[in-house]
């Protein structure tokens, strides 16, 4: 009876909370942006319910709501397995290191073997392969669609090739179909960066299910947010357990957290030079880290993951009107989606035709003074960042990086988040078109 009162206690002061939180919000949260955002976390008292309900639950590292968003976030995407991390760059990594795990037996990716990637993207796409001490082996991209040619696979195979590791260039998935059938050709793992990618599809399955692996981000720029997270997914209960691993400290035991002797024998086992009956949960078997996320940033994912189907059609929605008003303008190439695909956009890529007239610092100068956020297509070309520079890390080209270059030179996006709505497309339409007039 004591346990009972004190439940109805606890859920009546939890609703006297939310209460004050939906007042808070409305008062001080809620307030429109004169700066039109590239990108950003579109929420309401939903995710401030949320996380404050993890917060009371007084646990607060994983636990259950990490485990109910990893159920919900397998059942949209429709595959296996899903693990919540601190980061999609945390994801890449799980992911690739994963493929490095001894539980891959003759398959294990090991230093010196070769991965086809490309260098016009984000830098934590490529920096776990340079992290395994492998070898990133760079593809062009097509100016079209900004993503990799398939067309330059074959050259960039070699005897050491393990894996392609590349990503849905900013929501606009790459030709599936091509770079599916080269890795089966060639018994190759495919890691499916999705990060910019959340609810693209092609030919009617979603981005995330066509890789060995996939990786997803929650940073506030992204389709929805955790504040900082990301996913790995697979359907594959081999790597599922190796990324497991990998995120728990590489230990050899699978337990969930705050839980022990899942196995029945903790006390049992004999691995490497250990002595017989070495703690399980102190047994590591993968070179690994501590990258889970906390209940306190996953309750806020619950509460995306419900808005995301109406933040994917305003994506959608978003691109398609910016490009009605600006496909007409000779001096830009405007990104299109790839041939089979519907793309939850990430961004509005643009890149300046090399006749144009004016410079990418000029448009882009023009629109910051306008109040419009802009960005770039994010490393540009990576072989050319300092830290490719300084560290002298390896790498080969498939054939050239023509392509690759121009983007880092001429290719800027403006946003598509669901935070745009009519006034702010108008005003971008109207700002580029007033520039080049």
């Amino acid at each position: 009876m004591t346990e009972y009162v004190e439940s109805k206690e606890k859920e009546e002061l939890r609703k006297k909370i939310n209460v004050l939180l939906k007042e808070y919000y409305t008062k001080f949260m809620d307030k429109k942006q004169s700066f039109v955002p590239v990108s950003g976390k579109k929420y309401d008292e939903e995710e401030l319910y949320a996380v404050t309900d993890a917060l009371l639950d007084g646990w607060w590292t994983e636990g259950r709501h990490a485990k109910e968003f990893e159920r919900s976030f397998a059942e949209f995407l429709g595959v296996k397995q899903a693990l919540v991390v601190n980061s999609g760059s945390s994801a890449n990594l799980v992911a690739f290191m994963a493929l490095t795990s001894p539980r891959m037996k003759e398959r294990r990716i090991m230093p010196g073997d070769e991965v086809i990637t490309v260098a016009a993207g984000f830098p934590t796409t490529v920096n776990p392969i340079v992290m395994a001490g492998c070898i990133p082996v760079f593809c062009d991209v097509d100016l079209s669609t900004l993503n990799i040619r398939v067309d330059e696979l074959e050259a960039a195979l070699s005897k050491r090739t393990r894996a392609v590791m590349i990503a849905h260039t900013l929501g606009n998935p790459f030709d599936v179909d091509a770079v599916q059938a080269f890795c089966r050709k060639h018994r190759l793992f495919l890691v499916e960066d999705s990060c910019d990618a959340l609810g693209s599809t092609y030919k009617g399955k979603k981005c995330g299910t066509f890789g060995d692996l996939a990786t997803f981000s929650f940073y506030p720029a992204h389709h929805i947010t955790m504040g900082e997270g990301g996913c790995v997914v697979t359907d594959d209960s081999i790597l599922s357990m190796a990324c497991r691993s990998v995120r728990d400290w590489g230990r050899d035991c699978y337990c969930a957290t705050g839980k022990d002797n899942t196995c029945g024998k903790r006390f049992s086992w004999k691995l490497g030079d250990l002595p017989e009956g070495y703690d399980h949960k102190y047994i590591f078997s993968d070179l690994g880290y501590n990258l889970k996320n906390t209940d306190l940033n996953v309750a806020l994912g619950i509460a995306q993951l419900k808005k995301l189907p109406r933040f994917i059609e305003a994506r959608k929605e978003n691109y398609r009107l910016l490009k009605e008003g600006l496909q007409d303008l000779a001096q830009f190439i405007i990104a299109e989606k790839t041939l089979g695909s519907d793309p939850s956009w990430f961004g509005f890529p643009m890149t300046i035709k090399e006749d144009a007239p004016f410079s990418r610092k000029e448009i882009i100068d023009h629109l910051t003074k306008e109040g419009i956020g802009t960005r770039l297509l994010f490393g540009g070309n990576l072989a050319k960042q300092p830290y490719f520079i300084d560290r002298k890390i390896p790498f080969r080209v498939a054939k050239d990086l023509k392509n690759t270059d121009l983007i880092m030179k001429n290719t800027f996006w403006v946003g598509t988040t669901p935070l745009i709505g009519k006034a702010e497309r108008e005003k971008i339409i109207a700002s580029i078109r007033g520039f080049v007039r």
